[in-house]
């Protein structure tokens, strides 16, 4: 098992064999994909449900609702994890609650998972490590070396969470800055022609999911938190702080001074429609504009020596058939 796992050419292979695995399940993975637009809204609609009931239930009763009573509770294993050894405390990280939101992770639970395996991944890859270059294949290195690869394992565990946190978070905000300029349109028409900004903000949550399913559950989200929170100027703050992008956060700032000083809220939805555009069309720019240069290590590492081959295979065929011939008349 040792000869077979330390072979140069099983490794080679292996790697071969999960690059083309990757290669299929990222061409195949959109083909099966089937939306999740329905699913995911109803479950914001589910919540919305659900806390109308608790205020029902707590009016009906005569009193306040409880501290919390609203909340999702986590009682889970990892929970009890974090709870048992302090992690929240030991691994603090005050801005995690921000970063779970923007990655669509929302409530305790991804809060408790967060820290769990914060705490676990780094003895895990480091144990991986160790375990592959101090008993599996060594490739020559000295002891301390291999000391340094299983810190460095350490390291990259430490960081992971966050890695693939900052990844899903991008994910999501490029979906939801690609599909905006278009739902502030459709949330212009629909404020000109009458309708509430509640109404409005719901019937483009249900026509926007078409482009982008991650601002339609936003959108929605949205909704609920106008109905329920004491003022609507905290909800538009947290889709705001939720999107973390600029053009938003500015919109989001407009509605906010257009409810609080009672300006036109179409025409500020109009101007911040174009100039939402305008950055689109600018980071489109921007990419087009990088495309050379992104272009020019590919080019000469896979262009430029099939041209060569191409151009200069048969001048060198030709030269050796000379030469062959040359060598055999002599």
């Amino acid at each position: 098992m040792v000869e077979i796992l330390t072979n140069p050419a099983n490794l080679l292979a292996a790697f071969v064999a999960v690059l083309c695995f990757a290669t299929i399940m990222t061409i195949v993975t959109p083909m099966m994909n089937r939306s999740s637009l329905e699913a995911r809204l109803k479950s914001v609609s589910t919540r919305r449900e659900e806390l109308r009931r608790k205020s029902r239930e707590a009016l009906a009763k005569g009193g306040a609702a409880q501290p919390g009573s609203l909340r999702h509770v986590d009682e889970g294993l990892y929970k009890k994890v974090v709870e048992r050894l302090q992690l929240s405390r030991l691994l603090e990280d005050p801005q995690v609650v921000d970063k779970l939101a923007q990655a669509g992770y929302r409530g305790p639970r991804p809060v408790s998972t967060f820290y769990f395996f914060r705490f676990v991944l780094p003895f895990v890859f480091a144990a991986l490590t160790a375990l592959y270059l101090f008993f599996i294949n060594d490739f020559g290195l000295p002891a301390m070396t291999r000391v340094a690869f299983s810190v460095a394992g350490l390291t990259a565990g430490y960081y992971a969470p966050n890695l693939f946190i900052s990844n899903m978070a991008q994910k999501r905000r490029d979906s939801i800055v690609g599909a905006f300029p278009d739902a502030l349109d459709l949330l212009l028409i629909c404020v000109e022609s009458g309708m509430s900004i509640e109404a409005a903000i719901q019937k483009v949550s249900q026509e926007i999911g078409g482009n982008s399913i991650e601002l339609a559950e936003e959108l929605t989200l949205l909704t609920a938190e106008i109905s329920y929170l004491p003022e609507r100027r905290m909800a538009y703050e947290g889709l705001a702080r939720r999107t973390n992008h600029p053009g938003i956060k500015s919109v989001m700032t407009a509605m906010i001074q257009a409810e609080r000083y009672g300006t036109p809220l179409g025409a500020a939805l109009r101007v911040m429609a174009k100039e939402n555009r305008d950055m689109r069309l600018a980071a489109a720019e921007k990419k087009a504009a990088q495309l050379p240069a992104k272009l020019t290590v590919p080019m000469i590492v896979f262009f430029l020596p099939v041209l060569f081959i191409v151009i200069l295979g048969p001048a060198a065929l030709k030269v050796r058939d000379l030469m062959a011939a040359g060598a055999a008349g002599g």
